[in-house]
C-alpha cells in the first residue's frame, strides 16, 4: 500500500478532533471526507477506515507509542506509524514518520498482547466490568467481538419488495450480498459499499440494520390492526421494521423526547411507504398518560450504555463513564415504571436495550417485576444476543405480557 499524503494528514486531522476535541467520530469522519471532493472511493474508506482503526485500538497503540494526552500532532503521527507497522505498511520518508522503531513497535505489541485489556483496548473500569458481569472466559471472547469491524447489514422493506427481488435489484446496481435466513428480511453486503446513493435505497427497497436489531421488532410479536407503541423510537429503525410486520394496517405510534430523531423518521417513513404510523413528541408526562391501558404491544428499546454496538461505535469505549451507566440505569427503570401504563390488559411489551450488562438487561426486569407497577405482568422470555455467538452487535430483549 502507498500512502498519500493528503489522505494521512486527513486522518490526523480527524484524530485530532475526536481524542482532544471529543467530538463524535461518526461526525468528524462526515466532516474530514468533505475536505477534497475529488476523493474517490477507495480515498475515503481508507480515511474512515483507518481513524476507525486508531481509535478503536488507542489504548494498545498510547501504550505502545509512549505518548500521551492530549496528544501533540507528532504524538498522532506517532500512532499513525504504529498502526502502519502492525499491518506491514511501508513507512514513506517523510519527516513526521522518521525514526519510527519498527522492531521495538512488534516487540511491544508482543509483550501487551498478553494482557486482555491491552490486547482489546479497553480501559481498566471497563474491562473490569466486563469480567466481573460476564465472567472472564465470555467477557474475552466478547471483547474480541467487539473490536471486529460491523459488517453492512440490510433489512429488506417487505412493503415494497421481497428479500430475492431486493437482491436482484441490488446486483444490477453493482452489490452482491449474501442471504441471511436466519434473520427473515436480512441481507449482508459482500463487500463494503455506498449503498445510500443506490436507486433501491432510494426507492425505499431496504435500511440498514445490524442483524441482532433486526430480532427485536420480530420479539414482540405485532399483528396486523393492532395498536403500536414504539416508546422510545429515535430515528426508527424498529418503528419501520414493525410497520412492515403490521403490513402498513392498525396504527403504530413512535415516540420519543426528541423531536428532531421523529422528523428524521418521518422522512424514512415516506421513502419507505409506511402509511399507518404517526409520531408523538413526549414533551411532557401528558402525552404517555394518553395512552395508558391502550397498547396492545409496546416497545421499550431503551437509552443504554451501547455497550454491545461498539463495534460500530468504537469511540464510545472513551467516553463512557461510570457516572453514565449509573444514571442511565435510573432512567432505564423510570422508562419501565411510567411507560408500562400504556399496556392494555393481555397486551405484551417487550424491553430491550444494545448493551450486554445484566445490570442494564435482565436485573433493570426483575427490579421491575418485583415493584408495584410490575405486579401486573409476567416474564414470557427474553434474549441475551453476543457479539461473539452471533457475530453481529450485542442486544438483550425481554418480552412481558400484562395480565
Amino acid at each position: 500500500m502507498r500512502l498519500h499524503r493528503n489522505l494521512v494528514f486527513a486522518v490526523i486531522d480527524a484524530l485530532n478532533l475526536i481524542f482532544n476535541e471529543e467530538e463524535y467520530a461518526d461526525k468528524v469522519i462526515e466532516k474530514v471526507l468533505r475536505y477534497d471532493k475529488r476523493w474517490g472511493s477507495r480515498d475515503r474508506g481508507f480515511i474512515a477506515e483507518t481513524t476507525y482503526d486508531i481509535v478503536r485500538w488507542k489504548r494498545l497503540y498510547v501504550e505502545i507509542a509512549e505518548v500521551h494526552e492530549p496528544f501533540s500532532r507528532p504524538h498522532l503521527f506517532r500512532l499513525f506509524a504504529v498502526w502502519c507497522v502492525l499491518r506491514g505498511i511501508r513507512l514513506p520518508d517523510w519527516k513526521q514518520l522518521e525514526n519510527t522503531p519498527e522492531r521495538r513497535i512488534k516487540g511491544r505489541f508482543d509483550e501487551l498482547s498478553k494482557i486482555r485489556k491491552y490486547r482489546e483496548s479497553f480501559p481498566d473500569w471497563l474491562d473490569e466490568l466486563g469480567e466481573k458481569a460476564l465472567g472472564a472466559e465470555l467477557w474475552t471472547r466478547e471483547s474480541a467481538a467487539l473490536n471486529r469491524q460491523a459488517e453492512v447489514i440490510l433489512r429488506t422493506n417487505t412493503l415494497r419488495t421481497s428479500k430475492n427481488t431486493l437482491q436482484k435489484a441490488l446486483s444490477d446496481e453493482g452489490i452482491e450480498t449474501i442471504d441471511l435466513p436466519e434473520y427473515g428480511d436480512a441481507l449482508k453486503l459482500k463487500e463494503r459499499k455506498n449503498v445510500f446513493t443506490t436507486d433501491a435505497f432510494k426507492d425505499g427497497l431496504f435500511e440498514v440494520q445490524d442483524a441482532s436489531s433486526q430480532l427485536v421488532a420480530p420479539f414482540l410479536d405485532v399483528s396486523p390492526g393492532q395498536r403500536v407503541v414504539d416508546a422510545c423510537a429515535g430515528a426508527g429503525g424498529k418503528t419501520l421494521h414493525l410497520a412492515s410486520l403490521m403490513q402498513n394496517k392498525g396504527q403504530l405510534i413512535a415516540m420519543d423526547i426528541y423531536e428532531s430523531k421523529l422528523k428524521k423518521l418521518k422522512v424514512r417513513a415516506r421513502r419507505n411507504g409506511v402509511h399507518n404510523m404517526e409520531t408523538r413528541t413526549i414533551e411532557n408526562s401528558k402525552v404517555v398518560k394518553k395512552l395508558y391501558g391502550k397498547a396492545d404491544r409496546l416497545l421499550l428499546d431503551a437509552p443504554c450504555s451501547g455497550l454491545g454496538v461498539i463495534r460500530r461505535n468504537p469511540d464510545s469505549k472513551w467516553k463512557l463513564e461510570p457516572e453514565f451507566l449509573e444514571r442511565i440505569k435510573g432512567v432505564q427503570q423510570d422508562i419501565l415504571q411510567r411507560y408500562s401504563k400504556m399496556v392494555k390488559s393481555g397486551g405484551k411489551m417487550v424491553y430491550a436495550t444494545c448493551s450486554i450488562l445484566p445490570e442494564e438487561n435482565s436485573e433493570q426486569v426483575r427490579h421491575f417485576l418485583d415493584s408495584e407497577e410490575g405486579k401486573d405482568f409476567e416474564f414470557i422470555s427474553e434474549q441475551n444476543i453476543f457479539a461473539s455467538a452471533r457475530g453481529y452487535d450485542g442486544f438483550y430483549m425481554a418480552l412481558l405480557q400484562k395480565k
